[in-house]
């Protein structure tokens, strides 16, 4: 292929035109016998012009995993996810790039438009400032800076009701616990926890703590809410579900030693650094362990429900977000700290640091080499490298929630060890 014509169709795909097929066939034909990312990655931009999005995120991870330190790599894969909507992943390919070129300004001018539309404006600035510190003449980051300058928040239009006083959790608790009794149903609370009997006979577990972060998040009024949770709970049997359906659910979790004194006839087995791993059925509400008694029913072995649960849990990994602490507390940090969250936030994070995606993204955001781990909270996994004295003290000094697993962990070639 003559060299102006191949250079002709690279400046159309990045113009953002479409190729014809016959363009798009001569450009992976080039790719084909040209070594680097480069065509391939024209390639990936093409089909992501043509709306191909599925296709060029095939042809980006295979790129990914051939140049692992490649930055444009990263930025189209970001490219090719945000068409897909699936902005959590975008954002992680966005924080991957900046490891690898810290400050890059393609990947700040994305993550400060997602934070715009997330009317995150402060750290949306922040990202705008970092790009005009550098070049104060980047015409797409001024014209970012220009938006964010005339954001104004609308003011409530005159018919909105008032805001709805919501309960206090200690209410929300009582509430919950009157309506299941006035329900039949026989239920007691166990710290944090709710132990529900289940139409089955069987006893659940349920996250009171989860269940009123849901209430908050929401409009219904709490007896309204309440009676439906009565509702949920008065149906919930482990043993009417079918074997497939635990096998697409079930993900694994990491509990304390002598965990199994409070989840009575659940299973589980050993796991890393004297923890224990148990088996849930995904539900953003409802921790519902799957019980041993159920596996003879279901025709599932241990082993196979181990299998896949952790197979379940290797295809979702979560992002890594730098992150610092503030007079205790977690917050999402608006530059690299040291410090990182594993923050899926459904309660899987610390099994998640045992898969290996997990552990591939931890290594493009932390680098190689042992890191500091606490797993105080269920919502999120904290991280930092064990070279770093400093953020290991910081760890060191945050103690668990009530419901987190105490102490530190080391996570290296030998797996998960307790320090």
């Amino acid at each position: 292929m003559e060299p102006t014509f191949l250079e002709a169709l690279r400046r159309k795909v990045e113009a953002g035109e479409p190729l014809s097929d016959a363009e798009l066939e001569a450009l992976s034909d080039a790719a084909r016998d040209t070594p680097g990312p480069t065509l391939r990655l024209a390639v990936a931009h093409a089909l992501v012009n043509a709306g191909a999005e599925r296709e060029a995120l095939r042809l980006l991870e295979a790129l990914r995993r051939d140049f692992p330190r490649d930055v444009q790599v990263r930025l189209g894969l970001a490219r090719a996810l945000l068409g897909l909507e699936r902005t959590g992943d975008a954002e992680a390919a966005l924080y991957e790039a900046l490891v690898l070129n810290p400050g890059d300004p393609e990947a700040l001018k994305v993550l400060a438009v997602l934070a715009l539309r997330r009317g995150e404006l402060a750290r949306a600035r922040a990202y705008v400032a970092d790009i005009l510190q550098k070049d104060p003449f980047d015409s797409e980051a001024r014209l970012l800076q220009a938006e964010l300058e005339g954001v104004d928040m609308p003011p409530p239009p005159p018919s909105a009701p008032p805001p709805q006083v919501q309960a206090l959790r200690p209410e929300f608790t009582a509430a919950l616990l009157a309506a299941l009794h006035r329900a039949g149903v026989v239920c007691r609370r166990q710290g944090r926890d709710l132990l529900v009997k289940l139409a089955s006979g069987e006893v659940g577990r349920v996250d009171v703590g989860s269940l009123y972060a849901a209430y908050r998040d929401g409009t219904q009024e709490l007896s309204a809410y309440v009676a439906g949770l009565v509702e949920r709970l008065r149906g919930l049997s482990g043993l009417t579900l079918e074997a497939g359906a635990v096998e697409r659910r079930v993900r694994p979790v990491l509990r304390p030693g002598g965990f199994e004194a409070q989840a009575v006839g659940a299973l589980h087995r050993p796991g890393p650094a004297g923890l224990e791993v148990f088996y849930v059925l995904e539900d953003p509400e409802l921790v519902h362990y799957v019980p041993e008694a159920a596996l003879g029913q279901l025709g599932l072995s241990a082993e196979a429900v181990d299998a896949r649960a952790w197979s379940n849990l290797e295809v979702l990994p979560a992002p890594v977000r730098p992150v610092v602490l503030d007079e205790g507390q977690v917050v999402l940090a608006e530059s690299f700290s040291g410090l990182w969250a594993v923050a899926g936030g459904d309660g899987y994070d610390a099994a998640r640091l045992l898969t290996e995606e997990q552990r591939r993204r931890l290594v493009l955001h932390a680098g190689e080499g042992p890191l500091r781990i606490h797993l105080g909270r269920r919502e999120f996994a904290l991280v930092c490298r064990e070279s770093d004295a400093a953020a290991c003290g910081s760890l060191a000094r945050l103690g668990p929630a009530p419901d987190g697993i105490e102490g530190l962990f080391r996570l290296g070639d030998g797996g998960l060890e307790r320090v």
